[in-house]
């Protein structure tokens, strides 16, 4: 059934790329961009997104490629970039993209009170849109966004129902099935009239795509730390320019900080990482050997000790909310917990365990690249093996809340190897509804409260305390990590 599919498929692309060719392309014809005609021949998801967009209907599809590329020679979408926009168009805010929806399609904002209706300014807002769409477009290769129509304080001045038509018409024509859904917060009343004709434009299979919205109902789209204060969210971010508004995730990271490639020798500060930890280890060591002279009546043997020792050090520092994936379950669940420069460690732990029966190759990715460095973020992991992956920022750079992790995961065959050249070609190859994702934010913990994922140098310091103290100290750290606010 499925092999059919695919060959149904492959004959409707074949078949739209010979007709576009032979009737739409001519010569001499300088109606389109030749890159796009390239791209059309080359690329089968692009042509496959206007097929589905039009029911597999080969001349409707045509008719779309037609008016989508005549567009796209006019704009000169493949050649906008930042200078082809007025500079204080990208400093007003009245359109970018930032956070994600509870689905995780990134969220592409339109903040009407910034738009004051001028056809003097026209083809410029429309060029700032298609920049976004395309920079967007380029990245993700498929992936929704969600549109958030943000109403609030909106003038008579600011409604332009050409410019919401023209909007439209992008995800409509120009950029099919990136659509997930339009959300319109706070829409004031004199607009309803307007939004009834916007109803139209969209048609009755894309009605359903319009949510209209209030403070109370956006949270049902949009997850609190998404939200601006206004619409009752936590979300401290606040546009600015320059840079690029973009928190889309960045690769390569690395082990070793931002550079492109994980074979390269590890850095002088890897190094003196490295030997902190041996160090770490070492002391560890002695401070298991220091608990059995606190308790000699102790009838363990040595392993059973130091077994147990481990067993708690891992339970602290380790994180206790699970995120239960297909592939993998992966902890903490929600956040990454790091210490505050008072606190000193700023490591922390995440800890991916494969559920499945086979190896699962998965990658690390983050908004800020430059910031961190991550070990390893770029592997595999047996079947119902765990690994864990150190986290640490990159240089004395300071964690941001703004901050955000991805991590990608897919199932491996048996059969494929696991080293770098494999690993690369496998991300390369391996279809996107393949691949499970999951975010974790980031959260500075003050000196004053325990860290979730970490230990203090000092935490085995206990010449003065007994063996039950120390079991108290662990209880009481854990209960407090448990019961701390995210």
């Amino acid at each position: 059934m499925a092999e059919n599919h695919a060959q149904n498929k492959a004959k409707l692309i074949s078949e739209t790329r010979r007709r576009f060719e032979a009737e739409y392309v001519t010569d001499k014809s300088d109606k389109y961009d030749a890159r796009d005609v390239e791209r059309l021949q080359q690329d089968d998801n692009w042509v496959e997104s206007y097929l589905s967009w039009r029911h597999n209907i080969v001349d409707e599809t045509l008719k779309m490629l037609d008016e989508s590329f005549q567009w796209r020679k006019e704009i000169s979408v493949n050649d906008l970039n930042e200078s082809s926009i007025p500079r204080w168009l990208l400093e007003i805010g009245v359109i970018y993209l930032h956070g994600y929806d509870k689905e995780g399609n990134k969220l592409f904002w339109i903040r009407v009170k910034h738009h004051i209706k001028d056809q003097k300014t026209v083809l410029d807002k429309k060029k700032l849109i298609a920049f976004w769409l395309e920079r967007y477009a380029k990245r993700e290769n498929g992936k929704p966004v969600t549109v958030m129509f943000d109403l609030s304080e909106t003038g008579i001045n600011s409604i332009d129902m050409d410019f919401v038509r023209f909007i439209i018409n992008c995800f409509k024509v120009y950029y099919p099935k990136y659509l997930s859904k339009i959300v319109i917060f706070d829409m004031p009343w004199l607009m309803n009239a307007a939004f009834k004709i916007v109803k139209s434009w969209l048609g009755p299979e894309a009605v359903s795509l319009l949510k209209f919205t209030s403070k109370n109902e956006v949270q049902d789209y949009v997850s609190v730390e998404y939200l601006p204060p206004h619409m009752g969210g936590t979300d401290p971010f606040k546009y600015s320019y320059p840079p690029l508004v973009d928190d889309d995730f960045q690769t390569p990271l690395c082990e070793n900080g931002p550079i492109t490639s994980e074979d390269e020798t590890s850095s002088k500060e890897d190094i003196e990482s490295d030997g902190k930890e041996t160090l770490e280890t070492a002391s560890n060591e002695e401070q298991t050997a220091l608990l059995k002279k606190i308790n000699p009546t102790e009838s363990t043997s040595k392993a059973e000790e130091n077994e147990k020792v481990d067993s708690k050090t891992k339970a602290f520092k380790k994180p206790l909310s699970v995120f239960k994936g297909p592939l993998l379950h992966i902890s903490p669940a929600e956040e990454l917990y790091f210490g505050s420069t008072e606190s000193g460690e700023k490591k922390t732990l995440i800890v991916l365990t494969n559920v499945t029966k086979n190896i699962v190759a998965f990658k690390v990715r983050t908004t800020a690249p430059e910031k961190y460095r991550v070990k390893p973020s770029n592997s595999s992991c047996d079947p119902g093996a765990s690994v864990d992956i150190v986290v640490s920022p990159h240089g004395g750079l300071t964690v941001s809340a703004q901050d955000r992790f991805l991590i990608m995961a897919a199932e491996m065959e048996q059969s494929s190897g696991t080293g770098p050249a494999e690993l690369t070609q496998f991300w390369k190859e391996v279809p996107r509804n393949k691949v499970m994702e999951h975010r974790l934010r980031c959260h500075t913990v003050e000196s004053s409260k325990p860290n979730t994922l970490t230990l203090k140098d000092n935490a085995f310091n206990i010449s003065d305390k007994t063996s039950e103290d120390i079991c108290l100290q662990f209880a009481t750290s854990s209960c407090e990590m448990d019961c701390s606010p995210p």
